[in-house]
């Protein structure tokens, strides 16, 4: 297995980039995952690899992506690198942007038994 270089410094003007353009689902999110208010800490667009992920929880080894409209018709891309990631150890679990916008209570529960899991 190719190791991977974990916040690669040929990707931070991109991670800088995207924090600072990120979408509203990513903004109202993030208010609920900074500052460990879930428990844990979580990180903005973190690289593993090649790619740069959402959120990134690296005590839980847990990536939260957000699917908005860029992401139609790019399933088989978005599987192959939760797959990826999946052979580094990372799990992945993912949210439409319409959820959070919408459904933020259902968001939050779901991300807490991931990082709660019942025994």
């Amino acid at each position: 297995m190719k190791r991977y270089i974990w916040n690669s410094p040929t990707l931070i003007e991109r991670r800088k980039i995207l924090r600072n353009n990120c979408t509203v689902a990513e903004s109202l999110l993030w208010e609920k995952l900074k500052g460990s208010r879930l428990g844990v800490k979580f990180r903005r667009q973190h690289s593993v690899g090649p790619y740069i992920l959402d959120f990134y929880c690296p005590v839980k080894k847990l990536a939260i992506e957000l699917d908005g409209n860029v992401h139609i018709g790019k399933e088989e891309i978005d599987e192959y690198r939760t797959r990826t990631l999946k052979e580094h150890e990372v799990n992945v679990v993912r949210f439409k942007n319409e959820d959070v916008e919408k459904r933020m209570g259902e968001v939050i529960k779901k991300i807490t038994t991931y990082l709660n899991p019942p025994s």
